[in-house]
């Protein structure tokens, strides 16, 4: 199913920012579905100086966006928004919360970062970058969940949805 054009949220704090914007999402998709049905959505930012990066509009924002991040470190954050598929007075019940994860750059050489634009990959990435495709190269360290970088915090969903796992064993 598409998602609905939906507006998000871009100032504030950072960890506030990506569950209100999951929760969005959530709603969004929730209120052209039927009772029973589970949604999750998700947002993902990634944070230097207490400051979210974005998703660079252009190649120059993206450059800005490496070279900011090139030898230090970083943090991802990964909201993740549940409805139902259970409902009470108010709508479909909601979950949710945030994964964070240190990732930490090594230093970018203009040749690298060059490449990395013209291979387009960054379009549509939070910080400009995608850990699962050619910006692993930029990785010298990970604490914490790597499927939050790649942007599904799986160890999140695991803990706001335990009955996931438990009907998962039984394909």
């Amino acid at each position: 199913m598409a998602l609905p054009e939906v507006e998000e949220k871009r100032e504030g704090e950072p960890r506030e920012v990506v569950v209100t914007n999951a929760l969005t999402k959530a709603r969004a998709v929730a209120a052209r579905r039927k009772a029973g049905t589970l949604v999750i959505a998700g947002d993902t930012e990634v944070v230097i100086d207490g400051s979210a990066l974005g998703q660079p509009a252009d190649e120059r924002e993206a450059r800005w966006c490496l070279e900011a991040l090139s030898g230090r470190e970083h943090e991802v954050m990964g909201g993740l928004a549940m409805l139902g598929p259970e409902r009470d007075d108010q709508g479909f019940v909601e979950r949710s919360g945030v994964a964070v994860t240190r990732v930490r750059f090594a230093e970018l050489g203009g040749e690298l970062v060059d490449a990395y634009l013209e291979s387009g990959e960054w379009k549509g990435r939070a910080g400009g970058y995608a850990v699962q495709g050619l910006g692993a190269a930029f990785v010298q360290e990970i604490e914490g969940d790597l499927s939050n970088v790649i942007g599904l915090p799986v160890g999140l969903l695991a803990s706001l949805a335990p009955e996931l796992l438990r009907s998962a064993g039984h394909n």
